[in-house]
């Protein structure tokens, strides 16, 4: 196991662990794209009176951005003067396993997921559907004619035609419906046509690997999200390691609310769960998750807030939505004196940054912050509190692989930069 030259002590208390990226490469590919795709990434290598490199990765997965990052002196180096060849190759080949590459990737990442997601809210053709009329619904115009072929009958599986950037066009622009599981898939898969562009989209993955449909369908596919081809699983459900590492581990990452107890407390089973990725974290919940030690203790305050809501005069619709979140001010002066003291507890409960600085993306509700949905699912299913979950994914080992790869391919021509092997960094 190999580690790049030192890890930063806020990353070794997380054991985040190198498994060997990358095999040797040529002196003509580590000079002509490794530094290259390194000073897109944001790292500052800097020729100095220094006996040997310096290597300053810094805490950029704390940052708001890549310039907050500079701004702090993260992804910086210096190098003796005059210092080339094999040793100057050899350090960018490291640089590029540094575990700051990692978070300087995630800003990128970020970016895309936020575009995705915008385009997905902004389309007001792509609706919800109840799941007994079909996973997936592409209306009178049909899946072919937006690209899609189906592969499993009542909408449970399709995968793209042809075009792969055409495919997700039609969720951005076209008249599409499905659940919110297939919301997040779509944004799952938009965040990475986001990344690569509609040419690299279209090149670097198969149509089979951007299949779409239920969970289950997908295990039995190429896909990259749940089939054959998400390589590596990164698991963090209640985001014990996300938060420790900073709110650049959060971005583009798939979850799930889902209600606690037993199904016979639903009310509305089409909000049994909600289904998201994250577009943003800001610092202050970014701080609050990592001193709280991730979502386990914000499902004992969405616990609270339920047993909160229990002892409230609700009337059905959206009445909590518009107490709790919309802040209506007719409706709370209306309450009775007497639930003011339970309205205050509540208030005090969702000042927590975290319910206003998580911001989700939920299909059809668009991007909004975490304590839209808690108020919104105790008008849903009031019978049951809900908890929160990272799902599986692949974002930080087999998909980040994948993107470095084809960034080196697109300069160099290169066939196989990356280790068959598959290793990278394990947020451990």
């Amino acid at each position: 196991m190999r580690r790049a030259r030192r890890i930063p002590a806020w990353l070794c208390g997380c054991a985040l662990a190198l498994l060997g990226l990358a095999p040797p490469v040529t002196a003509a590919d580590g000079a002509a794209c490794v530094l290259p795709l390194l000073q897109r990434l944001g790292w500052q290598i800097r020729e100095s009176d220094v006996p040997a490199p310096l290597v300053h990765g810094g805490e950029p997965c704390r940052r708001a951005s890549l310039e907050d990052a500079r701004r702090h002196g993260d992804l910086q180096v210096q190098v003796p003067r005059g210092y080339a060849g094999v040793p100057r190759e050899r350090l960018q080949r490291e640089l590029l396993e540094h575990p700051a590459t990692l978070c300087a990737y995630a800003f990128e990442l970020g970016e895309a997921a936020r575009r995705a997601a915008t385009r997905l809210q902004d389309n007001r053709g792509y609706r919800f559907s109840a799941l007994q009329l079909g996973w997936i619904g592409f209306g009178a115009r049909g899946a072919r004619s937006q690209g899609w072929q189906r592969f499993r009958s009542f909408g449970r599986g399709y995968r793209p035609l042809a075009s792969n950037a055409v495919a997700l066009e039609a969720f951005y622009s076209g008249r599409v419906r499905s659940e919110c599981g297939v919301g997040r898939q779509v944004a799952q898969l938009a965040t990475q046509r986001e990344l690569y562009g509609d040419a690299g989209f279209d090149r670097e993955f198969a149509p089979g690997e951007l299949s779409i449909g239920t969970f289950l369908t997908l295990h039995d596919t190429p896909s990259i999200l749940l089939g054959s081809q998400a390589g590596e699983f990164f698991a963090d459900g209640k985001a014990v390691r996300s938060a420790r590492l900073g709110r650049q581990a959060f971005m583009g990452v798939p979850g799930f609310i889902e209600h606690v107890f037993d199904r016979r407390y639903l009310d509305d089973i089409n909000n049994q769960a909600e289904n998201f990725i994250i577009t943003d974290v800001s610092a202050q919940a970014a701080d609050a998750l990592a001193r709280h030690g991730g979502f386990a203790h914000y499902d004992a305050l969405n616990r609270r807030l339920w047993e909160l809501s229990r002892q409230m005069p609700a009337s059905g619709g959206r009445y909590f939505e518009r107490l709790l979140h919309e802040r209506d001010p007719a409706l709370r002066e209306a309450l009775p004196p007497a639930q003011r003291p339970l309205l205050a507890q509540m208030d005090a409960l969702l000042a927590d940054p975290v319910y206003a600085g998580l911001m989700l993306y939920v299909h059809p509700r668009g991007i909004r912050p975490l304590g839209y949905h808690i108020a919104r699912l105790l008008d849903r299913n009031p019978r049951t509190p809900y908890a929160i979950d990272l799902a599986l994914h692949n974002l930080h080992t087999t998909l980040f692989r994948r993107w470095l790869q084809a960034q080196l391919r697109d300069c160099a021509g290169a066939t196989a930069y990356i280790d068959e092997r598959g290793g990278t960094w394990n947020w451990a």
